[in-house]
């Protein structure tokens, strides 16, 4: 193909060196040989690896083309199409109103206005990730993604601030605060096809200004005792409502019976009043005889005293024999002393009777006027 050493006549005059120039058909058998290794080199170059968790933005001509997914890809080379790895899986996390700690405050981002014209001090962190098919808006929407977002971050929490009070700010409203800045920052980075998601809105800290913190810490306090005097009853209340529950059915049940008692009670007296009444009707005067003899009886049988009548000639005594031997079982270490006649029976000494009075002109030794038992009468 480049010529072979002459020998003998056959050199042509103009061959110098013994060589033969090469000839035009292999030099360009040469280069389409040479062309076609660059080419494959070149086409070579479009094949490329997607890790897990990232997506490959592919551009033509520097215009959005696709989206490539995980795994082993092939684009056309540069620079006809080109691509750019995007990390869609990453959580990405960034501070407002402060950097690093919440000593390392930055007043510019921290100082929001309440819808009560009051001050607070707002700290918070927020997360975001991309979402699946939003690593071309994240790349072509925006011209600086991540300070779109921090600034998305701050107009809602400025937003949501204002709309509330000072006091619920500080303290039972963080929660709420948190959702709804998170709901309202999504709502702005959908507007402006973001392609990001936002996963969590976390309130760090927030507090008064420095100059006015004193004061709040003694609201801050107050409030905690108005907890704690809060909680304090509501645990004598558990325990007070039971028993003074338990008392009160406890009482009920014992007015039911004690209802239940006394209408027995009344029915039982109406019955027997009706009874009585019936045997009344059939012979009143016998049935008051009866009623008056039972009642005086049942007195009786319950007196304790003797009554004598003093002005009556008679001198004859009717004494409670039954009750007065009774008196004398009871009194121990006292025998009787003599016996009344009764068969059996041990009759205690009779009490001396009360002394007749004065009056009759009468001596006290009479026998009318005596003040024992005649002991004819008593053998009776």
């Amino acid at each position: 193909m480049f010529g072979r050493k002459g020998g003998g006549g056959n050199n042509r005059p103009n061959n110098r060196g013994g060589m033969t120039p090469p000839s035009p058909r292999g030099a360009r058998i040469g280069l389409g040989i040479i062309a076609l290794v660059l080419v494959l080199l070149w086409l070579a170059s479009g094949f490329f690896i997607v890790q897990e968790g990232q997506v490959a933005v592919v551009t033509q001509f520097g215009k959005y083309k696709s989206t490539a997914p995980a795994g082993f890809q092939w684009r056309m080379p540069y620079p006809i199409q080109n691509h750019e790895m995007v990390n869609v899986s990453q959580l990405r996390t960034f501070e407002v109103g402060f950097r690093g700690g919440s000593r390392n405050k930055v007043l510019p981002e921290a100082l929001m206005l309440t819808t009560d014209e009051n001050i607070v001090d707002m700290q918070f962190v927020v997360q975001y990730r991309l979402r699946a098919d939003g690593a071309p808006d994240y790349l072509f929407k925006m011209r600086d993604p991540d300070e779109s977002v921090r600034q998305a971050a701050e107009t809602a929490m400025r937003e949501i601030v204002g709309k509330k009070p000072m006091d619920f700010v500080l303290y039972e409203g963080r929660t709420e605060v948190a959702t709804e800045v998170q709901n309202l920052m999504q709502q702005i980075l959908d507007r402006y096809s973001a392609g990001i998601q936002i996963s969590t809105v976390a309130i760090q800290n927030v507090q008064p200004p420095e100059q006015v913190q004193a004061a709040f810490d003694d609201a801050v306090k107050a409030g905690q005792d108005r907890e704690r005097q809060i909680n304090e009853g509501q645990a004598y209340a558990n325990q007070v409502v039971p028993l003074a529950s338990g008392q009160a059915s406890r009482m009920i049940e014992q007015a039911e019976g004690y209802k239940a008692k006394v209408i027995g009670d009344a029915q039982g007296n109406a019955s027997r009043f009706s009874s009585i009444l019936n045997e009344y009707e059939k012979a009143p005067q016998v049935m008051r005889e009866r009623l008056y003899l039972e009642t005086m009886q049942e007195v009786f049988t319950r007196a304790s005293k003797v009554m004598v009548d003093t002005k009556g000639g008679n001198n004859m005594l009717y004494l409670p024999l039954d009750k007065i031997m009774q008196q004398a079982a009871q009194d121990a270490g006292k025998p009787t002393s003599s016996s009344l006649g009764l068969p059996g029976a041990n009759q205690p000494a009779i009490p001396q009777a009360p002394a007749r009075g004065s009056a009759s002109g009468q001596s006290s030794s009479g026998s009318s006027t005596s003040n024992t038992l005649p002991r004819d009468r008593m053998s009776r």
